[in-house]
């Protein structure tokens, strides 16, 4: 249940690093990030079904469809909002949401599929005498990889410093020369890219317009216990709650299982109101 957990852990991570890169650079969850996996997803199995590309051609197309999504979004919608508050800002994400839900349930139907993967879900290999089915250690080993260039990424390279400085202080970034509009549509081509990562990973074992509701949800839920500003923290969070959720059903509740979840949140953030691995600032006027 252990391995389990870390293995559901994983996909979490990478909707939780989605939205810790778009927070870090704005200050604002973005809660279509589910929804535009989805369309990313629906968009590969469009290329893999219907234009017969092979994967080597279909998943560089989906990336490049991920993150163009993503710049396009925050260009046409994000950046045409007049001075809107983070609530405001929230409530367009939850709008897109609903949008790009709405648009593959009316392309694609509500009928599950699946989408062919080069790996088998139903693939098993043995560790010790734990079995671990191929498809989740890969995606184990995706959101390790992910998590390190990410953290190499904003901590060491000029164009990671220049969002950090974005989302610090948006004027003082504008005064110092950084095109602060290019690195937000920036960030959400890069965020777009991560989400659809984990879509595509989850795609070998269902694809129907809610399949990513679950998982963003609990990506969220790990990126609020580690700290929304911290990559690092997002995964460790992440880890925790799928081993957490995976105990829980198997000793205590089965139903209960998602639940548990959000009363680990409740629980952080009347503890520590930033995360676990984040810093509380305090600003004296």
């Amino acid at each position: 249940m252990i391995v389990s957990g870390i293995a559901a852990g994983s996909t979490y991570a990478l909707m939780g690093m989605a939205m810790v890169i778009i927070y870090k650079t704005s200050e604002v969850p973005n809660f279509a990030q589910g929804e535009m996996a989805l369309a990313t997803s629906f968009f590969t199995l469009m290329l893999l079904e219907q234009r017969g590309l092979p994967y080597h051609l279909a998943f560089p197309a989906a990336f490049l469809f991920a993150i163009g999504l993503g710049c396009l979004l925050e260009f046409a919608v994000l950046r045409r909002a007049k001075e809107p508050s983070v609530l405001g800002f929230i409530v367009i994400t939850i709008g897109l949401e609903m949008i790009l839900m709405g648009l593959v349930s009316w392309k694609f139907g509500a009928d599950p599929k699946t989408m062919p993967f080069p790996i088998s879900p139903y693939d098993s290999i043995a560790i010790g005498g734990v079995f671990i089915s191929s498809l989740e250690l890969l995606t184990l080993f995706v959101a390790l990889v992910l998590m390190i260039i990410l953290f190499i990424f904003f901590r060491f390279s000029k164009l990671g410093m220049a969002m950090k400085a974005t989302q610090q202080n948006h004027t003082a970034a504008r005064l110092m020369g950084i095109r602060t509009n290019r690195m937000l549509m920036l960030t959400w081509g890069i965020s777009s890219l991560v989400g659809c990562t984990a879509g595509l990973l989850i795609s070998p074992i269902t694809m129907q317009p809610y399949m990513m509701w679950d998982p963003m949800l609990k990506g969220f839920a790990a990126a609020v216990m580690g700290g929304m500003t911290s990559l690092p923290g997002a995964v460790f969070g992440a880890y925790i709650l799928g081993i957490i959720e995976n105990l829980f059903g198997g000793y205590v509740s089965i139903e209960f299982k998602s639940v548990i979840a959000f009363i680990i949140i409740v629980l952080v953030l009347c503890i520590r109101p930033s995360g676990l691995f984040s810093r509380h600032y305090v600003k004296k006027v």
